[in-house]
């Protein structure tokens, strides 16, 4: 064990521990920008720098570790100046026009910035020019990249995919595609780990909120008749945005809000994984009466980001996937089939609206249909949870006096 003391509080920790974990074992917090526990340790960001006594300059508490008889202080006058210059040379290579940012009220570094009282940047502003293919679902914005490496060590270390690296040198320094490749080369997988590890907006998700609900939007003009289904995982996660408690944010609840945004039908994509279940089970009986003719173990699922990961690090196993669509692509199919003819609807004069937990689902609905229906796609736009709550929280809609209402049938209804 190493004793030492931390803003005069004696601690005990065992030989190895960082000043940044050894601070949070009293309950003395540290601000970060770029750590990681155990993926990012590597003190890029220098804004969790500490004073120690004896030694002329802060150290980063992130990546040094505790000593006998080290005297530690987190926030001094010297530690809080330096601190507050080092966020300034950050906000210094960073777009901080927090206003207009799909991150704005959830940035670790517009915090920080108001935590430690920046009202005015005393150096220049230096931006990288942005160069990037904005029809693919991941979208990188260079000028608000703050090099804090994260999404390279989370690719690297956890997907083990390595799309990202680092570009250039010096100050030049910057976060690219890794190999000189373009994103779509780069075989993404599209799991959103970078995009949900990024303490900024540098990665985010491709914005489609405006076909649907801009001016000139579907819901808007109402050119055709608008359709929208609703995964299981967003019929929980949109609460989370209002602070609203699981049994009050009913699927119900949920549904009377699309209603009220304007869509013409509310579907329940249950329906459709059941239907997806049962598709994958025919799949496989029929496989198993000729065993010889197919490549085992069958693989299924309903991700879109696992089937892009095994097409493209593990192509020998591409047959053993199951060729039943995923719940998104089957209800969107039977939007434009089934009920376009229930309700005597051309199937071409229909939108369908899909709101999605992750950005995979907006490449999967991109995908070629396989049937010859000549419908179009199967879905017209993904949303993800993100986008559906900043339209909703924009009409300024009364979350708490939100009707329960019910989902239409014949898709409404799953186990």
């Amino acid at each position: 064990m190493v004793n030492a003391t931390i803003n005069g509080i004696a601690i005990s920790v065992e030989d190895g521990t960082t000043i940044l974990e050894a601070a949070r074992k009293v309950g003395v917090e540290i601000p970060t920008l770029c750590y990681l526990k155990e993926v990012n340790e590597i003190g890029a960001c220098r804004v969790c720098v500490v004073e120690v006594e004896g030694q002329d300059r802060c150290v980063t508490a992130c990546n040094n570790v505790v000593q006998e008889g080290m005297v530690i202080r987190t926030n001094t006058r010297k530690v809080r100046t330096t601190r507050k210059t080092n966020v300034k040379f950050i906000l210094s290579q960073h777009d901080y026009e927090c206003a207009s940012c799909v991150r704005s009220g959830n940035c670790t570094l517009q915090s920080l910035a108001n935590e430690l009282n920046i009202s005015e940047m005393p150096y220049d502003s230096i931006l990288e020019k942005n160069k990037w293919d904005k029809t693919f679902p991941l979208i990188r914005e260079n000028n608000k990249c703050i090099k804090c490496m994260r999404c390279i060590q989370i690719c690297d270390k956890v997907q083990s995919l390595k799309v990202w690296d680092i570009a250039k040198t010096g100050s030049r320094t910057t976060v690219n595609v890794s190999l000189g490749r373009n994103i779509k080369e780069a075989d993404c997988a599209l799991c959103g780990q970078c995009i949900t590890h990024c303490p900024v907006a540098a990665l985010s998700g491709r914005d489609d909120k405006r076909p649907v609900f801009s001016q000139n939007g579907m819901l808007n003009t109402r050119r055709k008749t608008t359709v929208v289904q609703v995964a299981p995982a967003v019929r929980t996660a949109w609460a989370e945005a209002f602070k609203l408690s699981r049994k009050f944010a009913s699927p119900e609840r949920l549904a009377g809000a699309l209603r009220l945004m304007g869509f013409d039908y509310v579907f329940d994509t249950t329906y459709a994984a059941d239907l997806t279940i049962m598709e994958e089970g025919s799949e496989f009986l029929e496989r198993l009466k000729h065993k010889e003719d197919y490549q085992w173990p069958m693989f299924t699922s309903c991700c879109p980001g696992w089937v892009r990961f095994l097409k493209s690090q593990y192509p020998d196993m591409v047959d053993c996937l199951s060729t039943a669509k995923s719940p998104q692509q089957m209800q969107g199919a039977i939007i434009k089939n089934y009920f376009a003819d229930k309700i005597h609807e051309d199937p071409e004069n229909i939108f369908s609206v899909s709101i999605m937990p992750c950005i995979a689902k907006k490449a999967e609905c991109a995908l070629p249909t396989m049937d010859s229906t000549g419908t179009g796609p199967d879905v017209d736009v993904v949303l993800n949870t993100r986008e559906f709550v900043d339209y909703m929280k924009s009409l300024n809609i009364d979350v708490y006096g939100l009707p329960e209402d019910h989902f239409d049938s014949p898709c409404g209804e799953g186990t």
